[in-house]
């Protein structure tokens, strides 16, 4: 039997980002109502904790994003050519 998300690379890439977009409008509302002071950060902890974790991986996410296109998107034929320009 296949494996529903491994077999569906389209499917998987598609829930990792409906997840992330839904973390990043939970970080984005916790923020909002504490700067309008709905809520203090310290009356509710364990939202106030749940909400760093997620801005923590959302840093890492973004961090190993940006590593792994270095590495992945640089086409030879433009490297060749700067190089040869002097760039």
């Amino acid at each position: 039997m296949p494996h529903p998300l491994r077999d569906h690379p389209g499917a998987t890439r598609t829930a990792v980002d409906a997840f992330w977009a839904l973390g990043i409008g939970v970080i984005a509302a916790y923020v909002f109502f504490a700067a309008l002071g709905a809520f203090s950060p310290g009356d509710v902890l364990g939202v106030t904790i749940a909400v760093a974790i997620l801005v923590g991986l959302f840093c890492l996410r973004a961090w190993s994003t940006s590593h792994r296109r270095r590495e992945h998107d640089k086409d030879p034929r433009l490297v060749h050519a700067r190089e040869r320009r002097g760039f």
